[in-house]
């Protein structure tokens, strides 16, 4: 197979950690050609870990694809706010694309893109790597099987872990709507797109509750200060920065972790350098006195062609970070936890099957095995120089952005039913 080149634009936990660490396991298939990110220490980990000639570390995007052409194709993997103006400049440039999602933070920018793509002809793949893991695909070919009969109602369930919701929507960059995008999209409209894309229908009213039950000042223990350094009641604080990232003996520097969420801290995190991150960074910040404006709970209910019904939650209030979903049809039912790979189906007649898909550790970084999955297909995709599309295609993702959107502004509008309009 022909080995494509690659450029990366943000060296983050998706940038870095998901597609530069492919092309270092993949070394055949993939290169990385040029990165860019505002970071030095970020450019200079890619600069020592991939090879990188200096000249072909950017600071920014813009400089990287202000360049005449230098890889087959691009990783878009920089803030929400930025993937249009990105994603243009890339496609002009002559770039296919990995982007991350959300595509665009409203509709108009998923349009944009669209276009964009249809006039330069080129791959435009969003990650909505859900679609990509096992445990997604063995629910969708039950029901192609027609093994529970018509789908009826899916009831699914995003638990974020009280952890992820401290480190990534209260304290972290997707902590703010007007700075990335609202919760719903920027973490949930993976689960918009899979619980769609299942059914095969369309959607065509959402509702949606939801706010900051926790994170805010007045929810504040007594005595709680602003940093975790400097707080006297911590002891009894699940959310304790100093805990988490520097003292536990199960996710802390000092237990060996340097990987995510570690190293967003520091990229060579060492003892040292969290504890001064946590003094003086937005990471050591108290939950209760953060900027923080996305929720911590939402609920959304969509009505699909035909009166099939999707019930979504989505809540920081668990202990691991994991989905779970069922989906009940006019014969019988599915159900799975995709942490453990694991489904039942019962049809009505009494019969039953386990299924143990044995696929993923749990990690969060490997979405149940789909990122690889993913990544290998749209390597393999330009490779052959076939022009068909992948499951998550710019094409098939306007959908499901459309409804988280409509599920967020319902939400702010108490819950008011939104008709989905294509």
């Amino acid at each position: 197979m022909k080995r494509i080149t690659m450029v990366i634009a943000g060296l983050g936990g998706r940038g870095h950690d998901i597609y530069g660490n492919y092309a270092m396991e993949h070394p055949d298939e993939v290169e990385i050609a040029a990165v860019a990110d505002p970071r030095p220490e970020r450019l200079e980990l890619a600069q020592r870990e991939w090879n990188i000639p200096a000249e072909r570390c950017f600071a920014t995007a813009e400089e990287l694809f202000a360049q005449p052409q230098l890889a087959d194709a691009a990783v878009i993997a920089t803030q929400d706010r930025q993937h249009v103006v990105h994603a243009e400049a890339a496609l002009k440039g002559g770039y296919h694309l990995l982007l991350e999602k959300p595509v665009a933070v409203d509709i108009e920018g998923c349009l944009k893109v669209l276009r964009l793509a249809r006039r330069y002809q080129r791959h435009v793949v969003v990650c909505h790597v859900l679609r990509y893991t096992p445990f997604y695909n063995a629910i969708k070919r039950i029901i192609e099987d027609g093994r529970i009969g018509e789908v009826v109602t899916i009831q699914a369930m995003e638990q974020v872990g009280y952890w992820h919701q401290a480190h990534s929507y209260v304290r972290g960059n997707w902590r703010r709507a007007d700075e990335s995008s609202p919760m719903i999209l920027a973490k949930c409209c993976h689960d918009m797109d899979i619980l769609i894309w299942l059914t095969g229908k369309r959607a065509r009213y959402v509702s949606s509750y939801g706010n900051n039950y926790l994170f805010r000042a007045e929810k504040a223990p007594a005595g709680a200060a602003q940093r975790c350094m400097d707080c006297a009641v911590r002891a009894g604080c699940p959310y304790d920065a100093v805990r988490y990232y520097l003292e536990s003996g199960r996710t802390s520097v000092r237990a060996g972790r340097v990987h995510w969420p570690i190293n967003v801290l520091d990229p060579h995190p060492t003892p040292e350098n969290i504890e001064q991150a946590l003094c003086t960074g937005p990471y050591g910040r108290c939950v209760y006195h953060c900027d923080n404006d996305v929720v911590d709970h939402q609920v959304v209910n969509i009505e699909l062609d035909g009166g099939t019904t999707i019930n979504f939650t989505m809540s920081a209030f668990t202990e691991r970070c994991y989905r779970t979903i069922k989906v009940m049809g006019t014969h019988g039912c599915v159900e799975g936890n995709m942490d453990l790979s694991h489904l039942v189906w019962h049809d009505f007649f009494g019969h039953s099957e386990e299924m143990d898909l044995n696929v993923t550790d749990g990690s969060m970084a490997g979405h149940g095995g789909g990122d690889a999955v993913m990544v290998k297909q749209f390597v393999e995709l330009l490779a052959s120089g076939r022009d068909d599309e992948m499951l998550s295609s710019v094409e098939h993702s306007i959908e499901s952005h459309l409804v988280a959107l409509l599920a967020e502004r319902s939400r702010l509008e108490h819950g008011r039913s939104l008709p989905v309009e294509l």
